[in-house]
């Protein structure tokens, strides 16, 4: 007989959203709420809640060196990776590494379980001096799980993506996974959550667009792997992606990140840069 284990919090408040998020009837609420306690159940919190320390150098033959910087939440800091070796920011340094033959100072200041609104805090963790030369942002998972308003999500991604390019870095913005692609959470919770990170994707790409910020539509690009092959992409909470997963969203990510850098041109499907700035005719 399987032991219940304690469910992963994000997880679980997702999950014990339905009651509160259908405006159906009460029939529908009582369904949402018995497929909760299901899921809770079965998917537990097996990771705990500290990510492995990712922070890098990789090494390159010549040029000048990378700061790179990762912020976000949970995908960011690479929880659910096998070691750290297998971690989102230490499978994308390495890759950016070798494409540019540059060094590469890999910085993460992701934090498990957060909301966008915590970007703010972790840059405030950065020296007044730091300087990256591009930021890789992905966050949003725990904002649909924790029910923030999309308008409030979009302020704060807006400022922290100001935020960082004062302080002269590209940014990246990896946008928010679509939930509706785990497989453990039931129906018909699974389709509102998909809807809900979907809706938050399109606004965190309209921010990048506004604020001339790069923007990869993570459902797109990385998504069907986590649909197709669930048991490599997901570590065993079945929530956060596994080594495998990371590498595939590392992989994802690289185009956009090259090109923030001047390391290449066109970026492919699912990859969004910056709006080119027109003027009026007669314009300064």
């Amino acid at each position: 007989m399987s032991v219940a284990r304690r469910p992963h919090p994000a997880l679980a408040t997702l999950l014990g959203m339905g009651a509160g998020a259908s405006t159906a009837a009460v029939a529908a609420r009582v369904l949402l709420a018995r497929q909760a306690a299901v899921a809770r159940r079965v998917i537990g919190k097996p990771l705990g809640e500290e990510a492995h320390v990712a922070d890098r150098v990789y090494r390159g033959a010549h040029g000048e060196a990378i700061d790179l910087l990762l912020l976000g939440d949970s995908i960011a800091a690479g929880l659910g990776a096998e070691k750290p070796g297998r971690t989102l920011g230490r499978q994308l340094a390495k890759r950016v590494a070798r494409r540019t033959g540059r060094t590469v100072h890999l910085r993460v200041v992701a934090q498990v379980g957060a909301e966008t609104s915590m970007l703010a805090d972790q840059l405030a963790t950065l020296e007044a001096d730091y300087r990256p030369a591009v930021s890789v942002v992905v966050v949003g998972g725990n904002d649909v799980t924790h029910r923030v308003r999309v308008s409030e999500s979009r302020t704060h991604l807006a400022q922290a993506v100001a935020a960082l390019q004062e302080r002269g870095s590209a940014v990246v913005i990896g946008t928010c996974p679509d939930l509706g692609a785990l497989r453990a959470v039931p129906q018909p919770l699974r389709s509102l959550a998909g809807l809900m990170s979907r809706q938050l994707a399109a606004a965190q790409r309209q921010v990048a667009a506004e604020h001339g910020a790069y923007a990869v539509s993570l459902a797109a690009v990385v998504g069907p792997f986590f649909v197709t092959c669930p048991d490599e992409m997901f570590s065993e909470d079945r929530f956060h992606p596994s080594g495998a997963g990371y590498r595939r969203t590392a992989k994802a990510l690289l185009p956009s990140v090259l090109a923030a850098l001047g390391e290449r041109d066109a970026v492919p499907f699912g990859h969004h840069p910056p709006t080119p700035v027109t003027h009026p005719a007669g314009g300064g």
